[in-house]
């Protein structure tokens, strides 16, 4: 579903195989292990996570297929991604989203919950299809997106479903970069990861702050009944 390798102080979580990614709670999971076992060997050595994919696609999303129209289902996979992005808002290290092909829904979603979005200009396209698919945005997604995007370009994402290519998002402001292709974008993220793991900035500090940066987005989570009550049932904390 996923693998975790590590290159000097820089990570590198790629979601594998030629499908489309879709975020079922098996695959949702397994990229939440890879993120706590991150954390587990992070120390006070400045370090850096990038994820990518295999294939056309980044991520395409819930697995709608497993929910079946069940909302229960459906708030189960949502819960899910609540966890994991709080875990990235948490993690003590710079995160950059090498988006090597379509990031759909959820998956756009997960690709901006890191703080870098750098994507390829020869296929993919960025897309919220809530709208079409009938189903409302959480609030704290709405509020990780405000802060991460410029109310015109949220608008037209968010409320038009426009499917945006990567040339279209960085003009926006949607993204940190554009690259000519997959292999380039992930070249790319490497690179900017040095740079930043050169800043030796305190792993802690980093945390805190990106922490105080998007303290509306952890509050609506705390807010949110159904990520606590999932937690309780599986014995473990909702958060780092």
């Amino acid at each position: 579903m996923c693998t975790l390798e590590k290159r000097g102080n820089i990570y590198i979580l790629t979601l594998t195989g030629d499908d489309e990614h879709r975020l079922s709670p098996a695959l949702l999971d397994s990229i939440t292990a890879a993120i706590h076992r991150i954390h587990s060997e992070t120390t006070t050595t400045p370090s850096a996570l990038i994820t990518t994919a295999h294939g056309k696609f980044f991520s395409n999303g819930f697995d709608l297929t497993w929910a079946q129209n069940d909302p229960k289902r459906y708030k189960y996979m949502d819960a899910k991604l609540q966890v994991l992005v709080r875990d990235l808002i948490c993690l003590p290290m710079p995160t950059i989203a090498a988006v090597t092909g379509h990031a759909s829904g959820a998956g756009f979603v997960l690709a901006q919950a890191h703080d870098y979005v750098m994507m390829r200009k020869d296929r993919g396209f960025l897309y919220m299809s809530e709208m079409d698919i009938k189903i409302v945005v959480p609030d704290c997604f709405v509020r990780m997106l405000k802060n991460k995007i410029g109310y015109l370009a949220l608008r037209d994402v968010m409320m038009r479903g426009d499917k945006v290519t990567a040339e279209v998002a960085v003009a926006k402001g949607v993204i940190y970069s554009v690259h000519d292709n997959a292999e380039e974008t992930v070249e790319a993220a490497v690179k900017y990861a040095e740079e930043l793991v050169m800043r030796n900035w305190d792993g802690h500090v980093y945390a805190c702050n990106r922490k105080k940066l998007f303290a509306d987005v952890l509050a609506a989570m705390d807010a949110d009944e159904t990520l606590e009550d999932m937690a309780r049932a599986n014995g473990v904390s909702s958060r780092l």
